[in-house]
């Protein structure tokens, strides 16, 4: 065959994926737009993805399973989950055509998707529940972002208010709007925000959103804007104990709370490693723990089931916070007051420590540092261990990528097979690990292994934040994944 003629068939054959990709983004969109189900792939997200976007993590799926992920497999399974009656519902579809493959296409698609999902039919009924976002800084706008992008038919989460500080006036709703809509970082918002000041409220995607003005958690009544049965994510860090906390309960319309940072004398949870230890319907105050101990935790228990662990070090490299300085200047921790753009800056982290709450075999066995960098986002866990039983780069390898594809891991750990990751590459992964199976060390006994744990410390988090809401809310899909 001429190169011209090869050349023209690859050009046919990318049309053609292209247009199943088409497709494949309408039946998204009605699943979740008519059905509230959200198709994910690998636990990529596909809710307003473009094209290219699509293509791209049908590919890094077939180097993750090392086999050939068809588009055109998805668009069937697509359309087979949309004929059948499924309830509300997150469902791979990069799992189930992975599956498809390796059952040897025995099926045809309508009894395939059909024995995958049969256990859906026996979800129950899903109550909405309000959310409430007390602080408005990265965390909070992140999280006002993923809220209204997966309101859907709104019979799941709604972000029903969001709880500053200061005079609401028409300028501040413009500045808040502002930051909701553009991000330097994450960029655009895929979504409309303006404001209407006779509410005093943002319009997001054509919802209403109040914003109250308050100094005291207790003083709201969120009962006066319509909200009941809320959840509160306090997103400020001025509150972290559980007498702190437990002041937004005294608010009309209030039944849960939950820190987006480590707390005291209440449950700190990672989800997927420890949320099912606490009965949501027992406990009303709870913490998502920090972005480094939700990153490290996932890993570490992968690596203490599989082989244990003697002791070790964590070292993060994190990039700088709010709380460092933009040029030098006083501050009440050693080594911050220097400019955070223009210096690695070494500091302390609980991570170390926090991952018992977690993990309490790992009492006494980590020890833990931090350095910021010049970096606005993106981080990276570096975790030295030594091992009760011997193993060896492949063997780490393997374990971690069945973890990330299989058991109650799988939306925690994302396997990378990349050469050429580097921090900017992880900035909008919703997992909040990322292990890197091409920087894995392991010396000549197997006994020590180096590993190395990258995280989008807002966006990753963020997701994690969203997971243990759903839960302690008991807003639970049927999943499958």
């Amino acid at each position: 065959m001429s190169y011209n003629k090869i050349y023209e068939k690859e050009l046919s054959s990318q049309a053609d994926k292209r247009r199943a990709t088409v497709e494949f983004i309408r039946l998204i969109s009605d699943l979740w737009y008519d059905n509230t189900i959200e198709l994910i792939l690998f636990r990529n997200q596909l809710i307003d993805k473009n094209v290219s976007e699509i293509l791209n993590l049908v590919e890094y799926a077939s180097e993750f399973v090392e086999k050939p992920i068809s588009i055109f497999d998805a668009v069937e399974i697509a359309r087979e989950i949309k004929s059948q009656k499924i309830p509300p519902s997150k469902i791979d579809i990069g799992k189930m055509v992975y599956e498809y493959y390796l059952d040897g296409n025995n099926y045809n698609f309508t009894d395939f998707v059909h024995n995958c999902l049969k256990g859906a039919k026996n979800n129950n009924d899903i109550e909405p529940r309000d959310v409430v976002l007390y602080g408005f800084g990265r965390i909070g706008r992140l999280l006002a972002r993923e809220l209204m992008i997966r309101t859907g038919q709104g019979n799941l989460m709604r972000l029903r208010a969001i709880v500053t500080r200061g005079e609401i006036t028409k300028e501040v709703l413009e500045k808040r709007a502002s930051l909701l809509r553009s991000d330097s970082v994450h960029g655009d918002f895929h979504g409309t925000v303006s404001t209407d000041i006779e509410k005093k409220a943002l319009l997001i995607n054509g919802t209403t959103v109040h914003v109250i003005s308050a100094n005291k958690p207790e003083e709201i009544d969120y009962t006066n804007y319509g909200i009941s049965n809320a959840i509160v994510i306090d997103n400020t860090g001025a509150f972290k104990d559980k007498e702190a906390l437990s002041r937004h309960l005294k608010s009309n319309g209030v039944s849960k709370v939950l820190l987006t940072a480590p707390g005291k004398g209440i449950p700190n949870i990672v989800y997927g490693v420890n949320h099912k230890e606490f009965d949501p319907t027992k406990v009303d105050i709870f913490s998502a723990a920090s972005c480094t101990t939700n990153a490290i935790t996932p890993i570490l228990k992968v690596i203490e089931d599989s082989f244990g662990v003697v002791n070790g070090h964590l070292e993060t490299i994190h990039a700088y916070t709010n709380d460092q300085n933009l040029v030098d200047n006083m501050h009440k921790k050693y080594r911050r007051g220097r400019a955070a753009a223009l210096n690695m800056v070494i500091t302390e982290t609980g991570a170390g420590k926090a991952v018992t709450k977690a993990l309490p075999t790992f009492e006494g066995k980590l020890t833990s540092n931090a350095i910021r960098v010049p970096v606005p986002n993106g981080s990276l866990a570096i975790l030295n261990l030594n091992l009760e039983n011997a193993a060896s780069k492949e063997t780490i390898n393997t374990v971690m990528k069945k973890y990330a594809l299989e058991g109650n891991l799988v939306e925690q750990i994302k396997y990378s097979v990349c050469n050429e990751l580097v921090s900017s590459d992880i900035v909008g992964t919703s997992a909040p690990s990322i292990f890197d199976s091409k920087a894995t060390i392991s010396n000549s006994k197997g006994s020590n292994v180096v590993l190395y744990v990258w995280y989008d410390n807002e966006y990753g988090y963020s997701h994690q934040v969203i997971r243990l809401a759903r839960y302690i809310t008991q807003v639970r899909r049927f999943t499958y994944y």
